[in-house]
């Protein structure tokens, strides 16, 4: 799937992030392939997802195209999300459309470079590549490393962006102003109103993840709801 084709998917429409970490009740690739379906059924046109695995489940169950990480640490540095050559060796034989790496300006494990991976990839495969950033100036530097397309995933996960309850908007808005980049909302987006504001600020496409496919997450917001109004009562 070429940029212009891929772009032209996912323009105004649902992109829903299905993952799952060990512990979690629902973990396991056949319990993620099975949740994408859901979401392809309430009408998701593509899906993120994490590691090789899932990936290929995700992608025989759906027939969606994906966006791909591997999320892995490494002691020596912050990044996590696709950061190293190794998980991306591992997103081009998953078969995915699309690699998402973390572009902020944090050193990455091993003294790898992002330019170096978004040029192996170019260079190995067809498959495009999408910036994960938490700032503009790391929006602007991962388009001029060559990534197709970025998102706000980071914002607030790095030590000097903005800490926020919600998503992100602003960084979204200062994002479209360069009009050679196209902006994937990512961060935070909790309700639909939030997805429809983010589209307003001038987003190509949306992803949720958290408030769609972690029930245990979504289970304890009403919980903690409950008990607010207890305490309220009581006081």
């Amino acid at each position: 799937m070429d940029k212009g084709e891929f772009l032209s998917l996912i323009k105004n429409q649902l992109i829903v992030s299905s993952q799952a970490y060990p512990g979690d009740s629902l973990y396991g690739s056949d319990v993620m392939a099975k949740m994408s379906l859901a979401a392809k059924e309430g009408g998701a046109v593509a899906i993120r997802a994490n590691g090789r695995d899932d990936i290929i489940a995700i992608k025989k169950s759906t027939k969606l195209p994906t966006i791909g990480i591997v999320k892995r640490k490494y002691k020596d540095s912050e990044v996590y999300i696709t950061p190293t050559l190794r998980e991306v060796t591992e997103l081009i034989d998953s078969g995915t459309e699309v690699i998402a790496l973390d572009a902020t300006k944090r050193d990455r494990p091993n003294k790898s470079s992002l330019r170096d991976l978004i040029t192996y990839i170019k260079k190995n495969s067809d498959i495009l590549v999408m910036g994960d950033v938490s700032t503009v100036t790391e929006g602007v530097a991962a388009i001029e490393d060559g990534c197709d397309f970025v998102s706000t995933t980071l914002s607030g996960y790095t030590s000097y962006s903005r800490s926020l309850d919600g998503p992100d908007f602003t960084l979204i808005e200062e994002l479209t102003l360069y009009p050679h980049i196209t902006v994937i909302a990512e961060g935070k987006i909790s309700t639909p109103e939030d997805v429809l504001h983010a589209y307003s600020k001038g987003a190509h496409s949306v992803v949720v993840g958290t408030a769609i496919t972690r029930p245990e997450v979504i289970t304890s917001r009403f919980v903690k709801a409950i008990k607010r109004m207890r305490t309220l009562k009581k006081s």
